[in-house]
């Protein structure tokens, strides 16, 4: 004799997953590109570890969320202590660490922390937003960027000005960096070349007046040096002929890594653009 199940008792078992939803994977990051790529993607709770230079203000915009995050030491070993189900890396980071965390059979992946084009940006952010177990996500940051780009090609200047990155003890970005690819989106030339500077490299005093860049572009529109890596920046002779009015400040945490925060770098580099052509 066979017996009928309740409706309501199918109902509550139809109401069961048939099998527990895949966990989303933890993950640790070396790299203070990787850190902030993924904390703009992942869940709080799945990051179990950032880079040591993760909370660094110069270095990361994300610096004060990251102090929520446990520090790692950039070695292997604390990080095979975590379990993690993958690691995030830059593709310049020590070698030696990526290759014993494979031999220990965990998961490496790397990114590029300078991709070679906006394009290729929005392509990392999709590919974190997947590692990640979202990708929804890279949606909404990947138009956000979007929209920065698009204002930053409406405003480009007619008549190119030639601006000259200089940050501290002289250093100068060249081709290929991520300055570079700001400069081609708002219509900027790059006065590097004008230096014989290549991707990068350091210029004197002397050099930087001589080629006469029409602007500066700076981390910080400060009054005092810190140190003697920023005295240059407020040398006498710099300063008379670049005096604020020819200074854009573009801090340098919004450009050391490709990502998300590229947006904010577009918005102010136009914001300052502005301000300069009133």
């Amino acid at each position: 004799m066979s017996r009928r199940v309740p409706l309501a008792v199918l109902a509550l078992l139809g109401a069961i997953p048939q099998a527990a939803a895949q966990p989303l994977p933890r993950i640790a990051s070396t790299n203070v590109c990787t850190d902030q790529l993924l904390m703009t993607l992942a869940d709080p709770a799945q990051i179990i570890g950032l880079s040591p230079y993760s909370r660094d203000p110069a270095q990361s915009f994300a610096a004060a969320e990251a102090r929520r995050y446990r520090l790692l030491s950039g070695g292997a070993e604390d990080i095979l202590m975590l379990k993690p189900d993958a690691v995030v890396s830059g593709q310049y980071d020590k070698r030696a660490t990526r290759e014993l965390l494979r031999q220990q059979g965990v998961r490496v992946v790397e990114f590029d922390v300078v991709p070679p084009s906006l394009d290729a940006i929005k392509q990392q952010i999709v590919a974190m937003a997947a590692l990640v177990g979202h990708p929804e996500r890279a949606a909404p940051a990947v138009a956000r960027l979007d929209a920065s780009i698009a204002r930053a090609r409406a405003m480009a200047a007619h008549n190119p000005i030639r601006v000259l990155p200089l940050w501290r003890r002289g250093w100068v970005s060249g081709a290929g960096s991520l300055i570079s690819l700001l400069f081609a989106e708002t219509g900027l030339v790059n006065a590097a070349a004008d230096l014989g500077i290549a991707s990068g490299g350091f210029a004197s005093l002397e050099a930087i007046i001589a080629a006469r860049p029409d602007i500066l572009l700076v981390s910080d529109g400060g009054d005092f040096a810190e140190d003697e890596g920023t005295a240059l920046l407020l040398h006498p002779a710099l300063e008379r002929f670049y005096p604020p009015s020819k200074r854009i400040v573009l801090p340098e945490r919004l450009t050391v890594c490709g990502g998300a925060m590229l947006a904010d770098a577009l918005d102010l580099l136009v914001a300052e653009l502005t301000r300069m052509s009133r």
